[in-house]
């Protein structure tokens, strides 16, 4: 049953003739559009299955203004408010003449496109949508410039351009005033401009032909005649002609000042002159006043002024490269310029003065520069002239007082003196001074005012300062040579060597122990010494002990000087320091079991020193014997007979006690 059916289909599809050949043909419920005849077999051009969204796409795509006014938002479908399906407002299928973009004129709203209808525009029984959307041309492709639909109605034809919006609106043609600002083009309107009619300057509609220069419309108004030209703007202004806005120092560059500021505009510019542009010399006017005729050139100005020809405060002398001072304030004019102005006179002084120089002054020694010492005011008065500022040898003190010639005694520009104080005054330096020991630099020590005015400082100005005694020393006590080339020693005893009492033994650092004031303010230290001063020591007076002043000659033992205090009479020897000590002779301390090799113990403990210590000695060591038969020899019991030692069976205590186990070797 399945077979046949699928037969019969078969058979039916192939019933039909080439001009329904197809599926899409067979199924498709009218015919498209003669715009869309080509595209009318081919379904997938048009229609997306299962895919509304997707078929917009394929308009848009195909109509790609409308695609682009969607996605920009401007046209009728930029700006619709809601997004629409393409096939709500144009379907199709509807045969080849359908209309499938219909629209009411009635209803249709122009604002929703890019040209909203204003004005006479918006007036249906004034404009008809044919007037500007013609037949076989899209709606949207409508001019929507003026010029394009109004060219014929152009009365300026062209000459304004073709912004038309610029100066009317859609109103009426007529009315410009709401929107043309002539204050925005090229001639604003000022002042009575303001209130006249626009044919009066516009006569033709061709506006921009209309002239902007005063003198097109006010030639008749000119009561110059033309002589003053034709840029009336320069002086009127158009609130009213007797208004005068000119300034003849800022607009023509020549101030008007004294009598020119009162004469007419036509006693310079006559109506004869080609030109405004007259020249500014005063002489090109006033040649015929010029009394000088000529002798003093062509610049009157240098001299006078415009308020009158008899006062002459516009010219100074001081202006000039020769300001009058003093005396030459008071000579006349002819004195020196006795061609006028024709002759170029010379400014150095001496060409004129050169004859007072020779009589009177200096012969010519000082050179020709008088001014460099000289002024006008009088020739006894060289008051220009600072020696100290206008050399390089200030004058101080007693050279203030000196003439110039008793320095410079010939020509004064070729003798270049020099400046050390020793080229002029060796003289007075081998008869009074130092007669060339101190060298040639006065300057060190001396100043200008007085030769005993001292300023050089010992102490400053060299490594060795001066203290004390030295201060009064005079320079020559030490400085006995040349004094840069024998240079002397800073060292004490270098100077003082015959003064020194120690004989050298102290050394030669005198400095150590003696200052500047006095030998006699020593400074030194016993305690640094050898033998520091301890107990009374430290007030008896140096010369107790030191007989001399060899101070290392005194010996240091205590027995050299208190050989008469030694109660002893060296019975202990001569080192006293051994028991004593400086504090006092009964203030001893001497431990015998400890400072010696024999031991006082049993019954030597209380024995007096004199009965072993007998003999004096002078040497450090005593002589005496340590044995016991030396001392204890009529003691011996046993005559000798057991030697001299006792000390083998015997003990300090007692003769009769004995050591465990004495005889036993025996």
């Amino acid at each position: 049953m399945l077979r046949l059916i699928s037969l019969f289909v078969l058979a039916f599809l192939l019933s039909f003739n080439a001009g329904a050949d197809t599926l899409e043909s067979v199924m498709m419920p009218g015919k498209v559009i003669q715009g869309h005849l080509k595209w009318e077999d081919d379904c997938k051009q048009c229609h997306k299955k299962f895919d509304k969204e997707g078929q917009n796409q394929l308009c848009k795509d195909c109509h790609k203004d409308i695609n682009k006014d969607v996605a920009q938002k401007k046209g009728l479908h930029g700006k619709l408010k809601e997004s629409r399906n393409c096939v709500e407002c144009h379907t199709e299928h509807k045969g080849r003449a359908a209309q499938i973009a219909p629209i009411n004129e009635k209803t249709f709203k122009h604002s929703q496109t890019d040209f909203e209808l204003k004005g006479a525009h918006a007036d249906a029984t004034k404009t008809e949508c044919k007037e500007c959307h013609k037949p076989k041309v899209k709606y949207r492709d409508a001019p929507n410039a003026c010029n394009a639909c109004h060219k014929k109605d152009d009365k300026h034809d062209g000459t304004l351009g073709v912004d038309c919006e610029s100066c009317h609106n859609e109103k009426s043609w007529k009315e410009t005033r709401e929107k043309f600002d002539h204050n925005k083009s090229d001639f604003a309107l000022e002042g009575k401009h303001a209130d006249v009619k626009c044919d009066e300057c516009h006569k033709s509609k061709k506006y921009k032909e209309a002239p902007k220069d005063c003198y097109s419309c006010h030639k008749k108004d000119d009561k110059h005649k033309g002589t003053l030209g034709q840029k009336c703007t320069n002086c009127h202004t158009a609130k009213d002609w007797k208004e005068d806005t000119f300034d003849h120092g800022k607009d023509a560059h020549y101030v008007l000042r004294g009598k020119h500021a009162t004469a007419k505009c036509e006693s310079c510019h006559k109506p004869s002159a080609t030109s405004l542009k007259l020249p500014t010399s005063c002489v090109a006017c006033h040649k015929g006043d010029d009394k000088h005729e000529g002798t003093l050139g062509n610049r009157c100005e240098k001299c006078h002024v415009e308020r009158s020809w008899s006062s002459t405060p516009g010219f100074d002398h001081n202006d000039t490269k020769f300001p009058l001072l003093d005396k030459h304030k008071n000579a006349k004019c002819q004195t020196c310029h006795k061609n006028g102005m024709q002759e170029k006179l010379p400014l150095l002084c001496n060409d004129c003065h050169k004859k007072d120089d020779d009589t009177k002054g200096h012969k010519g020694d000082f050179g020709t520069k008088c001014e460099s010492c000289h002024t006008a005011k009088d020739w006894k008065l060289p008051s220009k002239f600072d020696h100290t500022r206008d050399t390089k040898y200030p004058l101080k003190e007693k050279h203030k007082d000196t003439k110039c010639v008793e320095c410079h005694k010939g020509k004064l520009y070729g003798q270049n003196l020099k400046t050390d104080c020793y080229s002029c005054h060796k003289k007075d330096d081998d008869s009074k001074g130092h007669k060339g020991r101190y060298d040639q630099k006065c300057e060190t020590c001396h100043i200008e005012k007085t030769w005993k005015t001292l300023i050089f400082d010992h102490d400053r100005d060299t490594k060795y300062k001066l203290l004390d005694k030295h201060r009064a020393t005079k320079c020559d006590s030490c400085h006995k040579a040349n004094l840069y080339r024998g240079k002397v020693k800073s060292t004490c005893i270098s100077c003082h060597k015959s003064d020194d009492k120690h004989k050298g033994q102290e050394g030669d650092k005198c400095e150590d122990c003696h200052n500047a004031k006095s030998w006699k303010d020593a400074k030194f230290d016993h305690a640094k010494s050898k033998f520091p001063l301890l107990g009374k020591h430290f007030k008896v007076d140096c010369k107790s002990c030191h007989l001399t002043a060899e101070f290392k000659a005194a010996k240091s033992e205590c027995i050299s000087c208190h050989t008469k205090d030694d109660v002893h009479k060296l019975k202990l020897g001569p080192a006293c320091e051994t028991c004593h000590n400086a504090r006092d002779w009964k203030a001893w301390d001497f431990d015998h079991d400890k400072k010696t090799k024999f031991k006082l113990d049993g019954g030597h403990k209380g024995i007096g020193c004199y009965e072993c210590h007998r003999t004096p000695s002078k040497g450090h060591k005593l002589l005496i014997s340590v044995t016991c038969g030396d001392c204890h020899s009529s003691d011996d019991v046993h005559d000798g007979g057991f030697g001299r030692q006792c000390e083998r069976c015997h003990v300090s205590n007692t003769w009769a006690a004995l050591k465990m186990g004495a005889g036993m070797s025996r």
